[in-house]
């Protein structure tokens, strides 16, 4: 078993879309630090074994609560739920976030709507319930998940890029006027990653997901986790990351559309990355041993 260090149990990390992806590999990291952890997602089941994992791995204290952030009334319920306990929490990671393939007219225009509610509306609920708390203690801290994708404009992924690049504009603007209070803001910039998200938006086959390496859940979640704890107000993830990011900021929104549309094209490839690669990821089958859940990350 993992020593931990005991004198962080006393601070709780909150952190949404937690049984999968970005969100479970930051939960073992706070786990491994020894913070006490509530884990947010839809699947109470799922919730209750990634809470029995971590807690017999890490001997930690783990709260689920299961809730269904696509509704307006998650967050505050969330909230409320902590308030009863009397739990105060110290680190906030909004990590929960879907996305949708295709042309915005084909979509559905109320499951773009739901990921509108989950990739902002939530987020900033959250934000704005567990921060006022914070800024009057006059410590916290906040790890919002952007992406890659909200720098540029992104055809056939058009909402979901949008959403992460009011994530990260946002983000950047509550860090500024908190900067003063003793509350950090990090917003983290991960790329294409090995997360059930391209299952989730109907993208297994498009060119990122079946010829692009990909990073894996665990090399961002540090990157997040290290930048977090530093208190940075951004995070890039990974060098191929860092590389699209800054192409993006020197080319204009229509030549980074153009772009961005090769990349979310059908891939031709046959011998590229297959649909059965996913559930969780492999890893995270491997760790849990369980392949099925309500997985909402990235």
């Amino acid at each position: 078993m993992p020593v931990v260090n005991v004198n962080n149990r006393n601070q709780y990390a909150l952190i949404t879309g937690a049984t999968s992806g970005f969100g479970y590999e930051l939960a073992k990291l706070f786990a491994g630090d020894g913070y006490s952890l509530i884990l947010v997602a839809r699947s109470e089941e799922r919730l209750q074994e990634v809470a029995t994992e971590l807690k017999q791995q890490y001997s930690v204290e783990v709260t689920p609560i299961s809730a269904d952030l696509f509704r307006p009334e998650a967050a505050k319920e969330i909230y409320d739920e902590v308030q009863a306990r009397g739990i105060v929490v110290n680190y906030l990671v909004n990590d929960a976030g879907q996305g949708e393939w295709g042309k915005f007219i084909d979509i559905d225009l109320q499951r773009s709507l739901d990921i509108i509610q989950l990739n902002i509306s939530s987020l900033v609920a959250l934000t704005k319930y567990f921060a006022t708390d914070m800024a009057a203690r006059g410590e916290g801290h906040i790890l919002q998940l952007g992406s890659e994708a909200g720098k540029a404009p992104m055809p056939l992924l058009s909402v979901y890029a949008a959403t992460k690049a009011f994530v990260i504009s946002f983000s950047a603007a509550i860090s500024n006027e908190l900067e003063s209070s003793g509350v950090h803001v990090t917003v983290l910039l991960p790329g294409a990653a090995d997360t059930d998200f391209f299952h989730k938006a109907n993208m297994e086959h498009t060119k990122t997901y079946r010829e692009e390496s990909l990073q894996t859940p665990e090399e961002v979640a540090k990157d997040g986790y290290e930048a977090l704890m530093s208190g940075e107000s951004r995070v890039i993830s990974g060098g191929k990351t860092k590389m699209h990011v800054y192409m993006a900021n020197l080319m204009s929104d229509d030549a980074n559309a153009v772009n961005m549309r090769k990349l979310m094209e059908p891939s031709t490839k046959e011998d590229g990355r297959e649909h059965a690669d996913h559930g969780p990821s492999r890893r995270e089958r491997e760790a849990i041993g369980h392949a099925s859940g309500d997985l909402e990350e990235r």
